[in-house]
């Protein structure tokens, strides 16, 4: 039996490195060799045990924003050939359920994600249905590959909260927030607006092109200073990527009458917010949610990055051999100067890529 250098996720709080055999695929699947596998902030949920649903798939390889190329192939495929490099669509719907009959697969009644309800890609090789293959091209570095999926969660947010050109965005978060409001300034919403506590990372959005931001270490008032911004209207839309109560309360509030608020950060299962439902009615605001990308969203991806509308290779900080996940995990928590951290399994030492 061959085997491979996996973390596995014992229980909450614990990785373990550990020899286990490489996944034996079926026809309708494909065995991808892992270049890249970056950490979501996701990830530090399911290492300590935040999200209920996950403890319970525990031992598992987490992982899933990862890239790579084909080793194997079932017998079943189509249109690929061992040795491309790939992205996969980590989304597993069942298609059958009331949800997937309706075009909603997302909310499949028993839906699970490669690397959060089974085995990812912290690991040497991961196993995935073929048909969830999407080709990377050349144009495409394994750099910027490796941020395909979380791209693609980001594109699905921009798809569901559907901006109009010229109206404002504000983007709580900086962290994948930095995408986001990437996507709101690519569909021509004006100003983007990028609220966080980070000032490396808020320098980093105003580099990328971001026209405001805002660090809620300096501001008294970051919803004043969103009116003051908007000429004492709000703005048109808000997107919430931290996943916190409080944060969601204040977009609420820096919403203009009308204006819609896109939910994306997740919160803690008991973690609730407090708003009027008379907004709803005589303010006429709006909420909407997503929380993932999923089909097609790696294609539009992929074409995005292909013909360089969109860049997020600035924000790896590091690149670290699969030795030094857990470490690395908890070094994010703690380094504000890290913002996009990638394991490589081939790898034997970091690469540090930020200002020290």
């Amino acid at each position: 039996m061959e085997m491979m250098r996996a973390q596995v996720l014992q229980e909450p709080m614990r990785f373990e490195l550990k020899e286990v055999p490489i996944p034996e695929i079926g026809d309708d699947e494909a065995l991808i060799k892992i270049k890249y596998c970056g950490i979501c902030g996701s990830d530090w949920g399911s290492y300590t045990g935040k999200y209920a649903d996950e403890v319970a798939c525990l031992p598992l390889i987490t992982g899933h924003e990862f890239c790579g190329t084909i080793e194997k192939l079932g017998k079943n495929s189509q249109g690929f050939k061992i040795g491309d490099r790939v992205a996969c669509d980590i989304c597993l719907p069942c298609g059958v359920c009331y949800q997937c009959r309706v075009g909603e697969p997302l909310l499949c009644s028993s839906f699970t994600q490669l690397g959060i309800h089974t085995d990812g890609g912290f690991a040497e090789y991961v196993k995935a249905p073929w048909k969830n293959l999407y080709l990377i091209p050349d144009e495409v570095n394994d750099e910027k590959a490796a941020f395909i999926e979380p791209l693609t969660a980001c594109l699905n947010a921009s798809k569901k909260m559907d901006c109009h050109i010229g109206r404002s965005v504000v983007v709580i978060g900086c962290g994948l927030g930095i995408i986001h409001a990437a996507l709101a300034r690519l569909r021509g919403a004006a100003p983007v607006i990028l609220i966080g506590d980070n000032a490396e990372r808020l320098e980093m959005a105003k580099q990328m092109g971001i026209d405001i931001t805002i660090n809620i270490k300096e501001v008294a008032d970051p919803i004043a200073e969103v009116f003051k911004i908007t000429n004492g209207v709000g703005a048109d839309y808000v997107l919430e990527a931290v996943g916190h109560s409080s944060t969601y309360e204040q977009a609420f509030k820096m919403l203009r009458k009308g204006g819609k608020l896109e939910a994306f950060g997740i919160c803690s299962d008991d973690d609730l917010m407090k708003i009027p439902p008379v907004q709803f009615v005589l303010e006429e605001k709006k909420i909407s949610g997503s929380c993932a990308g999923i089909g097609y969203d790696w294609g539009d991806v992929i074409t995005l990055l292909k013909h360089g509308r969109i860049d997020p290779t600035p924000m790896i900080s590091m690149i670290v051999p699969l030795e030094d996940l857990e470490d690395a995990l908890r070094e994010i928590r703690e380094n504000p100067k890290l913002i996009k951290v990638l394991v490589d399994p081939s790898a034997k030492t970091r690469t540090i890529l930020y200002k020290q």
